[in-house]
């Protein structure tokens, strides 16, 4: 699998000639795991993407955001990571995560 990343940092990891199964969103206290088999849509732009699924929304903020809707478009994101507190405002790089928020999707709980 070929990655390719936002920045230094990692922020996302995305296969560039093949579909993942799964997102994997690495938050400070807790990891979530989605199929994508139950990704429902994507919206967004340059400073924020919201993704939802079928039982989960996520809510990434940040800056150069419309790659990573672009790949999410495509199902290649394997990996998005939160960064630490420290590094939440200090990236100055073109491509970013600031934020992630992870909330269950009550509509989707039946």
């Amino acid at each position: 699998m070929n990655t390719a990343s936002a920045d230094s940092r990692k922020s996302w990891s995305a296969s560039s000639d093949e579909r993942a199964n799964a997102l994997k969103i690495a938050l400070l206290k807790r990891t979530y795991v989605l199929p994508w088999h139950q990704f429902v849509y994507a919206e967004g732009g340059d400073d924020e993407v919201h993704a939802v699924f079928a039982t989960h929304e996520v809510i990434i903020r940040g800056s150069g955001l419309d790659e990573l809707l672009n790949d999410i478009a495509a199902q290649r994101v394997a990996v998005m990571y939160e960064p630490s507190r420290t590094d939440r405002f200090s990236s100055t790089g073109p491509r970013f995560i600031r934020e992630i928020v992870v909330r269950k999707n009550e509509a989707g709980q039946g």
